[in-house]
């Protein structure tokens, strides 16, 4: 897949880097990205991509503008509350970069479209804020094959992880947060500084694994303590008795 004229000289600072150059680049825009969701972790990870030149971008998000959104979603303006944050965010990434194709789904993800929505992408990123869209969303990648890079964050920590297989996301939570009435940062509260610092990991370790940067990072937690400005990592267990992945031999998709 070849690059234009305009995207050699946009992507200029990225093609020099010696582990990445033209072929990480070509990969990026070969790549098929849905973003569940356009709040705050969202709004770190899309304008990242769309900056990187993710070829394609999904954006999927069915609420509204909201003025308590504002201090931590920069994607958004004080005249905006009120309007859909799908469409917004789209409009801001084909603003910032006309080479990446996007898609607007102004609805929220449920079972019965879940399967429509992820199906046909290489990686889904997750930065929604209740745990019942997250394991519906999580289960749905397992089911598909589709990797799941979900990033979180509330109060002052924060969290992202890469799933690929066994272990799941559902291994890391279990089967206690299946309920819509879990707590969010509605309830928990949380700094904006915290989802952009998270958002912004995520948005790197995704490119990072789209244009084959580094190691696989799967099965590893990145958690940060934004109180403590501190980050650290733990690798998550596979659950013999996880009701997603627990079928599944080894460590990775049969």
């Amino acid at each position: 897949m070849s690059l234009t004229d305009d995207e050699l000289d946009r992507y200029a600072r990225q093609l020099v880097l010696p582990q990445f150059g033209g072929l990480g680049q070509q990969r990026l825009k070969a790549a098929r990205v849905a973003v569940i969701g356009a709040g705050g972790i969202g709004s770190a990870v899309i304008p990242a991509l769309a900056g990187a030149g993710i070829g394609h971008l999904t954006i999927v998000d069915g609420e509204r503008v909201e003025l308590s959104n504002l201090h931590r979603q920069p994607l958004y303006q004080t005249a905006e509350v009120g309007m859909g944050k799908a469409l917004l965010a789209s409009n801001h990434v084909r603003a910032r970069n006309p080479h990446v194709g996007v898609a607007t789904v102004s609805e929220r993800v449920a079972p019965a479209n879940a399967a429509d929505l992820l199906g046909g992408h290489e990686l889904v990123i997750d930065g929604t804020d209740n745990f019942a869209t997250r394991l519906l969303v999580a289960d749905t990648c397992l089911s598909l094959g589709i990797p799941l890079l979900s990033a979180a964050a509330a109060q002052y920590h924060g969290q992202v992880g890469l799933w690929r297989g066994r272990p799941c996301y559902r291994c890391f939570v279990g089967d206690a947060f299946d309920a819509d009435d879990c707590d969010n940062c509605a309830e928990l509260g949380v700094i904006g500084a915290l989802t952009a610092s998270v958002g912004a990991f995520a948005a790197l370790l995704a490119i990072n694994g789209l244009a084959g940067i580094g190691d696989d990072p799967a099965r590893t937690l990145h958690l940060f303590d934004g109180a403590a400005l501190e980050w650290r990592r733990i690798r998550i267990p596979a659950d013999p008795e996880c009701r997603s992945c627990g079928n599944m031999r080894g460590d990775g998709v049969d």
